[in-house]
């Protein structure tokens, strides 16, 4: 008997599992790039092995390589934390329409501020008094 929606359903599972493997490679290509403790020839090697054998390439990869995924994915991160913090104090800093230093010297002697006022060594008039004279 022929079921229409059994080859439908294997159909779509292949497909996905297609769709799985792109990513995978695409992912791996990119790691391959990205590592900066690899020589070129050893890029090269992977490469070629990738574009070659491409499952076994892959496999081999993930076995030999697949720890530093996680790790070049880490530090991706913290570098892209560090550059969003960079620009947010940047931008913060110049505002007031002053050099950059300065102002992020006042951002970082408000968050001071504000720091010692919820701890509470500092009352609501200190502060307010402070930071109007910070902010003059």
């Amino acid at each position: 008997m022929d079921h229409p929606l059994l080859n439908a359903f294997w159909i779509m599972l292949w497909f996905f599992l297609w769709v799985l493997w792109l990513f995978l490679l695409f992912r791996v290509v990119m790691d391959i790039f990205r590592s900066h403790e690899m020589s070129g020839w050893g890029k090269a090697g992977w490469m070629i092995l990738v574009v070659l054998l491409p499952y076994l390439g892959v496999l081999l990869y993930l076995i030999v390589r697949g720890a530093k995924m996680g790790e070049h994915d880490a530090e991706d991160a913290e570098r892209r934390e560090a550059a969003v913090q960079d620009y947010i104090r940047k931008a913060a800093g110049s505002g007031d329409g002053g050099a950059a230093g300065d102002g992020g010297d006042n951002v970082d002697r408000l968050a001071k501020l504000a720091a010692l006022k919820a701890d509470g060594h500092l009352t609501q008039e200190e502060f307010d008094q402070a930071k109007a004279k910070l902010l003059a």
